[in-house]
């Protein structure tokens, strides 16, 4: 017989031994003060939270069972009292030396998940951030018979469990005591955990103090009754002044009882950039969530601050955050309405008031109606443009002029602007944040409105000729004048118009300034780039120096027989051109400009020193 075992007769492998992680508590509470938490003030909530969440528990099978939160700081240390559900000996081995589990959790608390505060099961941990040691002392509510119990726990991650005799907790409930870690003891002062329980529990539901100082404030301010509409402006005006540091110009309620929200919106007194993200306050059952959520409104709203309660929206982790879902993009969307139906009745029924509003914030309106048709057609008689008549609203504009010209950028702007009005050619600079887009989008909602983008040609093709005569007499001078400008990519034209005082005008557009950045990359690159940007050479219009044929100076400059000095002429109407339009001057631009003006001067000093 072999001596090897076959291995059918080989004793069957053993299980694997369990075993359990072992913790660093000292690294999960850097953990979570450095990148959970972002301060170590949430300690103050969870201890609130827990306390809300235990009461809550309580009060679904005991209905009239008190509700009381009662916090005692007192030399570096701090005293949190409930009368919640309270835990038994199992319950606290079970969960509170377990971390990550929660008492949601347990067995008969499932169903109601939804009526707590806390998702995640962090809890006490948390505590970590500010105490050095935590003490818990315990009596269950669901097992009358049981005695009380005491967890107590340091941040070495030991604990120790005892039963206490009854006369330690006589009712059930839960105390928390905290012993502050060496630096963290002003987060345990009697002011600091005072203003810390308004912060976050102003409309908790139940009775909150810290020490005799009632904590809640109920109802919230946007629920409670006023005497007046009037009145209940000042009230909230009142209340934004004390939470965000500012008057309002209105407020906005924003009910959306199909998701349980309820709050107001506050509109700034001041404009705004549309890139700076508002940041919101948001409780979620009565317990404040953060003071910083982003995404609860449209993008376009940021002319607001919002302060809310809501028991729909989910939290992040760190209970500092909204989760991004299909449920808090059904918030936004329908919190975007109620600021929309606001500015809808602002238009119908309050000119003033909108108008008011508009002075301030037409941008974050414009941002709206570029992407809502309606929007546009209800803000039409109101939004200002920057236009040749002044301000007007696009309607007003519109009815003036049978074609809307309007500009891209405020360079074009800037340049027609003066030429076209004398000329009765209507402008709207569309230069500004949205305003294209806005013109653009007239006929949508003004059927038979004709727009069209002004440009060099257009308004060339409106200035006056001048006689073929004249034009053949001043032939020299209007070489010498091409001659001086072509490096430039520059071409001199002849017209008349008005006004008179305005004796040249430099016209381009995107185009011509594309072709010019062109060339001058193909002037400053090497050969290998000169050749490639060469062979992207468009055939684009040039930019053109009209000259006013009206105007005296360029009539006395047209009648110089020195072509040295005709260029230096043009140099400067050019240089003269540019300032006018406010374009901002390239380095080739002001080497022209100080040239012209060296010449100008040598040629009035010669001058004076030939008739001296």
């Amino acid at each position: 017989m072999d001596s090897h075992t076959s291995p059918a007769s080989q004793p069957p492998p053993s299980p694997p031994s369990p075993h359990t992680f072992q913790v660093d508590l000292r690294g999960l509470v850097d953990l979570l003060s450095h990148h959970l938490y972002s301060s170590p003030k949430v300690y103050l909530r969870e201890l609130l939270q827990n306390a809300v969440d235990a009461i809550t528990a309580r009060r679904a099978t005991e209905p009239d069972a008190p509700a009381r939160v009662r916090l005692y700081p007192e030399g570096g240390a701090l005293r949190v009292e409930d009368t919640g559900v309270g835990l038994t000996e199992a319950d606290v081995h079970s969960l509170l030396a377990t971390i990550g589990r929660s008492s949601k959790r347990a067995e008969g608390l499932q169903e109601a998940r939804s009526d707590f505060l806390g998702q995640f099961g962090i809890g006490l941990l948390a505590c970590f951030v500010v105490a050095e040691r935590i003490r818990v002392v315990s009596r269950s509510a669901r097992t009358p018979g049981a005695p009380p119990v005491e967890w107590t726990a340091s941040d070495d991650g030991s604990y120790t469990v005892r039963t206490l005799p009854d006369a330690e907790r006589p009712e059930p409930g839960t105390t928390v005591h905290l012993v502050a870690r060496a630096g963290a003891a002003e987060w345990l002062t009697p002011a600091r955990v005072e203003a810390l329980a308004r912060d976050f529990g102003s409309l908790l539901p139940y009775d909150v103090r810290v020490g005799d100082e009632a904590v809640t404030d109920l109802p919230a301010p946007w629920d409670r009754p006023y005497p007046g509409p009037a009145a209940r402006r000042v009230a909230l005006a009142r209340h934004c002044h004390d939470l965000f540091g500012f008057t309002p110009l209105d407020t906005v309620d924003l009910s959306v009882p199909v998701a349980g929200v309820r709050g107001v919106a506050y509109v700034l007194p001041a404009a705004v950039s549309p890139a700076q993200r508002a940041g919101h306050r948001v409780h979620l059952k009565g317990m404040l969530l953060t003071e910083r959520a982003e995404q609860l409104l449209p993008d376009w709203a940021f002319f607001v601050r919002c302060v809310l309660d809501t028991d729909s929206l989910r939290p992040t982790a760190s209970r500092e955050a909204l989760y991004e879902d299909e449920t808090l993009a059904a918030v936004r969307e329908a919190l975007g309405e109620r600021i929309r139906a606001w500015l809808t009745g602002l238009a119908a029924g309050d000119p003033e008031r909108l108008a008011a509003f508009l002075a301030v914030h037409h941008l974050g309106v414009k941002s709206l109606a570029r992407h809502d048709r309606e929007m546009l057609r209800t803000m039409l008689p109101w939004l200002p443009f920057e236009t040749t008549d002044g301000r007007l609203s696009l309607e007003e504009f519109a009815q003036r002029h049978p074609v809307v010209h309007f500009t891209r950028t405020v360079e074009e702007y800037r340049q027609v602007a003066p030429i076209a009005s004398a000329q009765g050619i209507g402008v709207i600079n569309g230069g500004y944040t949205y305003d294209s887009e806005l013109v653009e989008a007239l006929p949508s909602v003004r059927p038979g409105t004709v727009v069209a983008e002004l440009d060099a040609e257009t308004v060339t093709a409106h200035l006056d000729a001048v006689a073929p005569a004249e034009e053949l007499a001043l032939s020299g001078f209007l070489a010498a004048a091409r001659a001086r400008l072509d490096p430039l990519g520059c071409d001199v034209v002849l017209r008349a118009f008005h006004p008179l005082s305005v004796p040249a005008l430099h016209l381009d557009d995107r185009d011509a300034r594309h072709e010019q950045a062109r060339a001058d990359a193909e002037e400053r690159a090497g050969d290998l780039w000169a050749g490639i940007l060469g062979s992207l050479r468009g055939s684009a219009p040039r930019a053109r120096l009209v000259l006013n044929h009206l105007n005296p100076l360029v009539r006395r400059i047209g009648a110089l027989p020195d072509p040295e000095l005709v260029g230096t002429a043009t140099e400067s109407l050019y240089g003269q051109a540019l300032l006018m339009a406010q374009r901002p001057l390239g380095p080739a631009d002001s080497a022209l400009l100080n040239r012209a003006f060296i010449n100008l001067l040598k040629w009035a000093t010669h001058s004076e020193d030939g008739r001296s």
